[in-house]
């Protein structure tokens, strides 16, 4: 005896439209990086014996980490973090050991000419649009770097950390 067993077409239709928003998703970004702040808390100031790790898993602020996220779920792997101390970082990116270096107040960072170089050689200028998840200052950075490109940063107004983590809540929503 054969049992057949029907299911409704409901489950396969959601999984097109799944695919088909991914795929749109995808391809309307290709044009777009994000570009997340880093943040002074560091992986090693939780566990100080961590060795070298990937980007994605050293900023471990909740400011870095709610950007990481939105990036993820917007930019699909077009995303990257702008340090201060080694400029664009890619989520799969090392960084070796700790460091305290920010663009708010610190000679040592890395200079403008520098990440001027670093976009050409890493591909970044290929991007037309960047998208920059951070404070005033690093968006500074970015429209100083990318000269001429359309910068956009959905934080633009929100005062303070405390206010930025609530858009980026609401954002990720």
């Amino acid at each position: 005896m054969n049992f057949f067993i029907f299911r409704g077409t409901n489950r396969n239709k959601c999984r097109g439209f799944h695919n088909l928003w991914s795929f749109r998703r995808n391809y309307e970004n290709k044009d777009n990086l994000c570009i997340v702040t880093s943040a002074s808390k560091k992986i090693w100031d939780k566990y100080p014996s961590t060795g070298p790790t990937k980007v994605k898993e050293v900023y471990i602020g909740p400011l870095s980490q709610k950007c990481q996220i939105y990036a993820e779920k917007n930019f699909s792997g077009s995303w990257c973090i702008l340090s201060a101390k080694h400029g664009f970082l890619f989520p799969e990116d090392i960084v070796e050991k700790n460091y305290n270096i920010s663009f708010n107040n610190n000679m040592n960072c890395v200079q403008i000419d520098s990440l001027i170089e670093e976009a050409k050689e890493r591909g970044l200028n290929n991007y037309n649009n960047f998208t920059v998840l951070g404070g005033k200052n690093y968006e500074n950075v970015v429209k100083n770097v990318f000269n001429g490109k359309m910068v956009e940063n959905p934080l633009k107004g929100c005062k303070g950390i405390g206010m930025m983590l609530k858009k980026l809540n609401e954002l990720n929503e």
